[in-house]
């Protein structure tokens, strides 16, 4: 009988080893590689998996952007483009109630057209053009240091996909399913986007 148990003890110590013979794969790898297998199909990124500072420095999570149409503007408070703010404000106040959201990134790398702090941009987009969308702290939108939601805008984008952002007041429109659908030049006017806008909402 002792014979026998010895048997047993020595099959299932086999089997185990077996099992855990590949350095680095267990029972938990081996598990999650059956659902890889099984999905068939890696998860696509959104802009739900980013988040970002306001100018306020609260963080936000752009998962509360779900089933919404985004409008995603790099800005600057001293450019030739910076009128462009008032129609973006007149698009968040035409379309908000619709399901559009503006949201404005502060960006300092073109020209050092956005060289003020949270505080002082803050006061001139609301002096100037009674902005009252989301705005987030300054960032760079180009480079390694780029914020990790416009590598994701850069590379996801239809239109110059993988290209640098060529200056201010560049524009990206992202559909209720979170993903990016246009990207549009600085030259583009907010008041144009209206058409494209209207497909999305």
């Amino acid at each position: 009988m002792m014979r026998k148990f010895g048997a047993v003890i020595a099959i299932a110590v086999t089997a185990a080893g077996l099992l855990w013979s590949s350095p680095g794969v267990g029972l938990d790898t081996c598990v999650a590689k059956d659902q890889k297998d099984r999905s068939g199909k890696k998860k696509m990124t959104t802009i739900y998996d980013y988040k970002a500072k306001s100018l306020e420095g609260k963080e936000i999570d752009f998962d509360k952007y779900k089933d919404q149409v985004v409008l995603i503007v790099n800005t600057a408070s001293e450019c030739g483009y910076t009128p462009q703010y008032k129609g973006l404000e007149d698009l968040h106040k035409k379309y908000s109630p619709r399901g559009l959201t503006v949201l404005g990134f502060p960006c300092n790398q073109f020209g050092a057209q956005e060289p003020g702090d949270n505080h002082q941009i803050a006061n001139f987009c609301e002096k100037n053009y009674g902005v009252d969308f989301q705005l987030f702290e300054k960032v760079d939108v180009n480079g390694p240091a780029a914020h990790p939601i416009y590598k994701h805008l850069i590379a996801e984008s239809p239109e110059g996909k993988g290209e640098a952002i060529k200056w201010n007041f560049t524009k990206f429109l992202i559909n209720k399913k979170g993903e990016v659908v246009h990207r549009f030049d600085s030259k583009v006017k907010p008041e144009e986007l209206g058409p494209e806008i209207e497909k999305l909402l």
